[in-house]
């Protein structure tokens, strides 16, 4: 049972409002790097995930960058035009396409990384290695937990 009168925290307390905190204190040094090769965070997803998985349909890389399909589709489209991506036509269903990483892609992806790299080894010696990897297992573990919500809404 919940106590229906009891008051929200303050959000920059809450759970969304720390861990958004964490976010961007992490993103806020490799941003300037993103902006440098002309990439947002979320174009920048896009093609971390085409290098980690290889050609995939629109809609696995929506879900694998944490990004809604629209959105996806109008990255791609960007992405695309600069020749950063591929699109292919998916010889199993005609109707689908799939999306690899173009080598001038995966260039500004190396070149990027190599940066990118040198500030996540600060954040790991800022906060100890075994604590940032205890930290990321659990919102692993937090994500999971939580699933879509459908679960913890119940009915009305």
């Amino acid at each position: 049972m919940t106590d229906d009168k009891r008051p929200l925290p303050p959000y920059r307390q809450s759970l969304a409002g720390t861990l958004l905190a964490a976010r961007e204190a992490v993103m806020g040094p490799i941003r300037p790097m993103l902006r440098e090769v002309g990439l947002t965070d979320q174009q920048w997803r896009v093609l971390r995930v085409l290098v980690d998985q290889g050609p995939v349909d629109a809609s696995t890389l929506a879900r694998a960058a944490l990004l809604y399909a629209p959105t996806v589709t109008r990255i791609l489209r960007d992405l695309v035009a600069r020749g950063l991506v591929e699109r292919f036509t998916n010889p199993a269903d005609g109707r689908r396409s799939i999306i690899k990483i173009s080598p001038q892609g995966r260039a500004i992806v190396d070149r990027t990384a190599k940066r990118t790299r040198v500030v996540l080894d600060q954040y790991a010696e800022r906060f100890g290695p075994s604590r940032l990897a205890a930290l990321q297992t659990e919102l692993v573990a937090l994500a999971e937990a939580i699933g879509e919500g459908e679960e913890l809404l119940g009915e009305e």
